[in-house]
């Protein structure tokens, strides 16, 4: 196994085999959440595109099995908000030591190996050099109380790198209001002057 490090990938070929990793890894895990946390094929070539995000890859052979993607501006994502981190570490922001985990993906016939040790500490070694503040986020099937789960795991395996601290800004939650009637989840057809028109 070795590790290689890419940014501005407009390849086809080698941003086909990395959308077969990331779309093999997360497939599983599609249905587990209610937020998308599978990308589109075109987001997902725009993210391994641009130049500012950091692109590590565990490969076995010439095969690419894990692979993370850092971004070292989280304004040019969607996902975070540049106020926030501005207000909460104004000298990081102001230097660019924010940095965005945004996704990390072991093929799942490598999960449970060293796999996931080798590309962490790879991927971390030049955040920790830095001295950046690495932001990352997990969805509730791998995270489901704020203590242990896969933010622990992902903390353990930064210490790898040197001493981490690992601190928690809150937690999105999902609701929805059902009106259908209790007992009957299905859709009602409609209704015609408060009657259910069948």
């Amino acid at each position: 196994m070795y590790i290689t490090k890419h940014s501005n990938i407009t390849d086809r070929t080698v941003l086909d085999s990395f959308w077969q990793l990331y779309e093999v890894s997360y497939l599983p895990i599609a249905a587990s959440d209610p937020s998308r946390e599978l990308l589109f094929r075109s987001e997902f070539d725009a993210v391994l595109a641009d130049p500012t995000n950091r692109i590590t890859v565990l490969r076995d052979e010439n095969r690419p099995i894990a692979m993370s993607v850092a971004a070292t501006d989280i304004g040019a994502t969607r996902y975070l908000s540049r106020a926030f981190f501005e207000q909460a570490y104004p000298e990081r922001m102001a230097a660019g030591l924010v940095h965005y985990v945004m996704w990390i993906v072991v093929h799942p016939d490598h999960q449970g190996s060293e796999a996931l040790f080798h590309l962490a500490r790879a991927g971390l070694a030049q955040e920790q050099k830095e001295g950046a503040l690495v932001v990352f986020d997990v969805p509730e099937s791998n995270q489901a109380t704020q203590r242990g789960g896969a933010a622990e795991l992902i903390m353990r395996l930064a210490r790898l790198c040197g001493p981490v601290n690992l601190e928690s800004f809150g937690v999105t939650r999902y609701y929805a209001l059902d009106f259908a009637p209790p007992g009957n989840k299905a859709v009602p057809a409609a209704v015609d002057g408060g009657r259910v028109a069948r």
